[in-house]
């Protein structure tokens, strides 16, 4: 069983949606037509305002992903509720979507550590996602829209900002009167990262050396001088190698400054929690550019030229 299958039911991508249908890059996500149908019990219809695009959905493109086409893509979404299968959703509910997919059910889900689930996955991934006019997920799946925030900010935060959140706070503990330094600033996931290390109270840094914790995705190309910048007990935490998938480590630099390498993938839903909470606090997502759904391959192309400071987004409906 698949991610997909988890849960109250396959998740299901409806309406016009933009659909990853061939290795091309940006060219290969394509605009398609698929029928609309009303959520089965225990799962709920989510009309989609917007969406946004990861450097994820890119890599799908690419085929750098072991990804069977057609997939719709994006992980991130935000929008109403059209129709419900969950007493606890009604039709009209402004929702955002946790991206992390689990079967909800197993001794670790039940604990609150659903990136442990055997079932576990990223929307958009190892399911059809939310570039789409309607997506039908499970009720556990969707949480309210924080009314601080525009459609187009709602969609631009779930993926970085949950993902950022667990790599500072849970993996690598990052206190109030520690120094960050964040490789790769541009990145939706960085400018994620810097927005809550700022919250927290820590010092950001974009170079320098001797601080507590390196917050990396990029790898291979910048991990030596991530580990050459820490101070002594200090961390890297990284989620992500866009740069590619091995690199090297000069050990000594590792035991002999007694530093932690930490990996970190998406959240749990506590974390997700505490992310909209923060958001109340005044946390707030940097949105980079506004693209139609109509022009998705205008999106993946910003996002790969790597010239954008935050999230790329997609306007489903109109009201972003």
């Amino acid at each position: 069983m698949t991610p997909a299958d988890a849960g109250a039911g396959a998740i299901l991508s409806q309406g016009r949606a933009a659909v990853y249908e061939e290795p091309l890059g940006p060219a290969g996500v394509r605009i398609r037509e698929r029928p609309k149908t009303d959520a089965a019990a225990g799962a709920v219809a989510v009309a989609i305002k917007a969406a946004s695009v990861n450097h994820l959905d890119l890599w799908l493109a690419h085929g750098a992903q072991r990804i069977t086409p057609p997939r719709v893509i994006a992980a991130d979404g935000a929008g109403v509720v059209q129709s419900s299968g969950d007493p606890a959703w009604r039709p009209g509910d402004e929702v955002v979507i946790f991206p992390t997919l689990c079967c909800w059910e197993c001794e670790w889900c039940r604990a609150g550590q659903n990136v442990r689930c055997a079932r576990f996955g990223v929307l958009g991934e190892h399911s059809d996602g939310t570039a789409c006019e309607l997506i039908h997920i499970d009720a556990r799946n969707i949480f309210r829209k924080p009314a601080a925030l525009s459609w187009t900010e709602a969609a631009a935060f779930p993926l970085t900002f949950l993902t950022a959140w667990r790599m500072l706070t849970t993996r690598a503990q990052l206190r109030a009167d520690e120094t960050v330094l964040v490789v790769g600033a541009g990145a939706g996931v960085a400018v994620a990262a810097i927005s809550i290390a700022k919250h927290l109270g820590a010092r950001v840094l974009a170079t320098g050396d001797g601080v507590d914790v390196v917050f990396e995705h990029v790898g291979p190309a910048t991990l030596d001088e991530s580990m050459r910048s820490l101070a002594i007990g200090g961390r890297v935490v990284t989620c992500g190698s866009t740069s590619g998938v091995k690199a090297e480590i000069t050990m000594p630099r590792l035991f002999f400054r007694h530093a932690g390498l930490l990996g970190s993938t998406m959240g749990n839903v506590e974390e997700f929690e505490a992310v909209l909470k923060a958001i109340d606090g005044g946390l707030r997502p940097v949105v980079d550019s506004v693209y139609p759904l109509s022009d998705v391959r205008g999106a993946l192309e910003r996002l790969d030229a790597a010239e954008q400071f935050g999230k790329v987004v997609l306007s489903v409906s109109d009201g972003q």
